[in-house]
């Protein structure tokens, strides 16, 4: 029976092959937002499908509902296999090459007869592309360059994609006989935003069975090595997984050991080594070789003489130094977040209305929400215009008066910022928005003198408060704009903009070291979804992932400030 995962990795390759295809965007986008409801639903499609609840997926209707339907009954598409005749499918990795979209994609297949990477980069190397309509010199120069970037890139996976398969194992682990407990490991536990192989712990007296049904379990396709106290898998969709195995006593050694990362475990040895000490998973083994069993991972931080250091600031940069002084953050909880400052309802690209994304905040318990739909030069998400934004406004009154003093309502925009750097609001109509997000999402190959200077001249309008995602990536296919950080950092502490670090798993944008940087600067930092339906609102997790690998408590970020602060900080340019 097919996955969530497997079923919106479908209909991902639906909407690559509509999109080379030329099919309208309004189709792809359907098939899109089916796959990430898919990914994030907490209920298996073919256990709704038993109870005939399909269509209470959200951005799942009645066609895509019957191809859902199909593809449980069937294991196939018969509509898949009608456009993988008509579109050659190694197009679709193509679209893996940094500014190579669906268009060129098409062009290269139609003009030139390229259907796989292999092909792209003979020809990108023979200066074929450069004559091709469109493309010159410079544009075969890039992706060259990207072929190269390509190569250079891991199979490392997005840690929103690989955060529900470690939740749905630890499940499974949880439940076998004789585990007492289970934890995800390794960069995963870090909250990294890409994920290698993937690490699970276990605490059990009877390692060999749990091994054995582990190894054994109906998702692994096959297995890489199988030990006692270790075994390796690769699943069916090509994810590798590691289980690790100690009796419940020595658990804590365990869990810092896989952990990790590799550079904080080398100095924690080193500190247990300056007091005659070993550290392994294990146990702390003394010079005379008696062994320390620690069935918790604080009393192993402890016995080294430091305070339990968070998973997140484990990447050697000075936290075992700020331990040792008792000078480590108090980091930033989900908990305190109580407004989303760049949201998307179906005014633009959002699937639901204006009242569902209110309703949905008001679930998570926010005083704030922000509706952020895109303007008008965004066409491709049915941006506002003038005229339409307005009207915007008049239901967002409606919506207000219904709510009463529960939920701020802010009107907003994400306004598109031009090649040039120029909004795409003149500044009569951005006066009149209670908050605006400007973002980059075009043209994010442009030198880096001339992509810097666009942002920063963005950042100098007095009419904007966020900047959205700054960079722009979208992993792990597109990489940010070639930003000089410096001095984007210093236009935003000039401007008092803030800068956004976008919570959507591709993006997790600003990263944690400029997120950092940032914040020792006195920039603030709004950690938003950019959530166009309701369940999306649930990736503030990843933001809030990302400030905490920045060492940010509370204060750092806008989202966690009182109503009233928060408001006087929006009105202060206007």
């Amino acid at each position: 029976m097919l996955s969530n995962q497997e079923l919106a990795a479908l209909f991902e390759r639906i909407a690559d092959l509509l999109e080379i295809k030329g099919e309208v965007i309004y189709k792809t986008l359907a098939y899109r937002r089916a796959a990430e409801s898919l990914r994030g639903s907490a209920e298996e499609a073919a256990l709704l499908a038993n109870q005939n609840r399909l269509l209470e997926i959200p951005a799942v209707g009645k066609a895509i509902a019957e191809k859902i339907q199909e593809l449980l009954d069937t294991g196939k598409l018969e509509f898949l296999v009608r456009l993988e005749q008509e579109v050659p499918p190694g197009l679709i990795e193509l679209l893996q090459v940094p500014d190579v979209g669906p268009k060129k994609a098409a062009l290269f297949w139609k003009q030139a007869g390229i259907t796989s990477l292999a092909e792209l980069e003979s020809a990108a190397r023979a200066g074929k592309l450069r004559s091709l309509p469109g493309l010159g010199e410079k544009s075969e120069g890039r992706i060259l360059e990207g072929l190269d970037a390509l190569k250079r890139r891991s199979s490392r996976r997005l840690l929103g994609n690989v955060r529900p398969v470690a939740l749905r194992w630890l499940q499974w682990l949880r439940a076998q006989p004789g585990v007492v407990q289970a934890e995800a490991a390794g960069s995963l536990r870090r909250w990294r935003a890409t994920i290698g192989d993937l690490d699970l712990v276990a605490a059990s007296e009877n390692s060999s069975a749990v091994m054995a049904a582990f190894t054994g379990h109906a998702d692994v396709q096959r297995v890489l090595g199988q030990g006692e106290n270790k075994s390796s898998v690769e699943l069916k969709d090509g994810l590798t997984m590691q289980l690790w195995v100690q009796p419940p006593a020595r658990f804590g050694t365990l869990l810092q050991f896989v952990s990790g990362s590799k550079d904080h475990n080398v100095r924690l040895r080193e500190l247990a080594q300056k007091k005659g000490l070993s550290l392994s998973e294990r146990a702390i083994t003394a010079a005379g070789g008696a062994e320390t069993l620690y069935a918790g991972e604080a009393e192993v931080y402890a016995a080294l003489g430091l305070p339990w250091i968070p998973p997140e600031l484990r990447e050697d940069r000075g936290e075992i130094q700020a331990a040792l002084e008792n000078k480590l953050p108090h980091l930033l909880e989900t908990a305190d977040i109580h407004a989303d400052l760049h949201t998307h309802t179906d005014w633009s690209d959002g699937s639901v209305s204006l009242q569902a994304m209110a309703e949905a905040a008001l679930a998570r318990g926010y005083q704030v929400l922000a509706i952020t739909d895109h303007s008008v030069g965004l066409g491709v998400a049915n941006g506002l215009s003038v005229d339409r934004l307005r009207a915007q406004r008049a239901e967002m009154n409606a919506v207000q008066a219904r709510l009463g003093g529960r939920l701020r309502l802010l009107q907003g925009s994400e306004v598109e910022i031009h090649a040039d750097g120029s909004l795409d609001f003149p500044d009569e109509v951005l006066a009149e928005l209670d908050i605006v997000v400007a973002s980059l999402h075009s043209s994010l190959r442009q030198p880096r003198a001339q992509v810097t200077e666009r942002l920063v001249r963005a950042m100098r309008n007095p009419h904007v408060d966020i900047i959205g995602h700054p960079s722009g990536r979208q992993m792990p296919n597109r990489e940010g704009a070639d930003l000089d950080w410096e001095a984007v950092l210093a236009a935003a502490r000039e401007s008092g903009v803030a800068l956004e670090i976008n919570a959507q798993p591709a993006r997790m944008d600003l990263d944690e070291i400029y997120a950092r940087r940032a914040a020792s600067l006195g920039i603030p930092l709004a950690i938003d979804t950019d959530a166009h339906e309701p369940d999306q609102m649930g990736w503030m997790e990843y933001g809030v992932s990302v400030a905490r690998r920045a060492w940010l408590g509370p204060a750092a970020v806008l989202n966690t400030w009182p109503v009233e602060q928060l408001l006087a900080w929006l009105q202060r340019k206007r």
